[in-house]
């Protein structure tokens, strides 16, 4: 990684800190996902305050170390394609987030499925890199933040957390947060300060998540994303492999390449399938074989018959 240090994180700042975390988190296991962070955080930044001398200091450095990285793996389409680049950091947001769901519906709670929650929604956030948020997404990420907090919250009160998607109205998140800003500087050097909470109030979910779907962890990749757990004195077992349930081929994609029908293809249309093969490959680097099944299936129907 880029040998620019950061200078210390602007007050204005303290909402991209922990993307900017996760970032030097993932250098060495992740660059890709770790350099689409640091440009959400230089986007975001930059819409907050690029006048200030400090703030303006702290973005040009920060534009640095980006321009470090596209140097370093200007081979990688990951980096240079968008496309590519979104799948990647996609699925690797949904790793986590089912690694952690897989351990909440077992019951297994411990803070390295926290972090993971927790990761998983700063990882949605970068997603926005690329465009809006899909709505599953949008409610991942949701999701994602209260469950990290409801844990959490339990786990530091002595109390037994409720697994899977309960009726619990809203937590606060501050003290997570607040924990992960003392793990970690945001910057080499000089260790900064915990800071206060990234989310405002009106930020953190507070609806009865009783009725919403979130998909069980039975599809989650075979190797979890996240560091060995920490010694947080509650029993963890092993966790072993999850058997993937991959789909079935759609039989009217038979009957349809079989008609011999022309259709006549949009350049939007090559794009869109185009996609679907890209995500489909990196979610084989994740050893994702059901997501990989369905995405090719999408390109496959959109090719042959020229709808999704």
């Amino acid at each position: 990684m880029a040998a620019t240090a950061l200078p210390p994180l602007p007050p204005q700042f303290k909402s991209i800190q922990h993307h900017l975390r996760t970032a030097q988190e993932l250098d060495k296991r992740e660059p890709v996902v770790a350099y689409y962070c640091r440009l959400y955080a230089m986007q975001t930044g930059m819409k907050i305050d690029s006048k200030t001398p400090e703030c303006r200091k702290f973005l040009s450095k920060l534009m640095d170390q980006l321009e470090a990285m596209k140097k370093q793996f200007g081979d990688n389409e990951a980096i240079t394609q968008e496309i590519v680049g979104s799948a990647h950091v996609e699925n690797y947001a949904l790793k986590m987030f089912l690694y952690a769901d897989n351990e909440d519906r077992a019951g297994q709670f411990h803070k390295n499925m926290i972090k993971s929650f927790y990761t998983a929604s700063l990882l949605i956030d970068v997603l926005t890199v690329f465009g809006e948020l899909s709505e599953e997404n949008a409610q991942h990420r949701k999701y994602a933040r209260w469950k990290a907090a409801y844990i959490h919250n339990c786990l530091k009160n002595g109390e037994i957390p409720q697994p899977g998607p309960i009726g619990l109205e809203g937590e606060n998140f501050a003290d997570v947060e607040k924990e992960e800003a003392g793990s970690s500087s945001v910057h080499s050097g000089t260790t900064q300060p915990a800071s206060s909470s990234t989310y405002e109030a009106n930020n953190i979910p507070t609806s009865n998540y009783t009725g919403i779907h979130i998909p069980p962890g039975a599809h989650a990749p075979a190797n979890t994303p996240a560091e060995v757990p920490h010694n947080t004195g509650v029993t963890s077992n092993t966790i072993q492999p999850a058997p993937q349930n991959i789909p079935l081929v759609d039989p009217s994609l038979y009957s349809a390449q079989s008609a011999g029908k022309v259709v006549r293809l949009t350049p939007e249309d090559f794009a869109r399938a185009q996609k679907y093969c890209k995500y489909a490959g990196s979610a084989l680097q994740y050893e994702d074989v059901s997501t990989a099944v369905q995405n090719l299936q999408k390109a496959l129907k959109l090719l042959i018959t020229g709808r999704e």
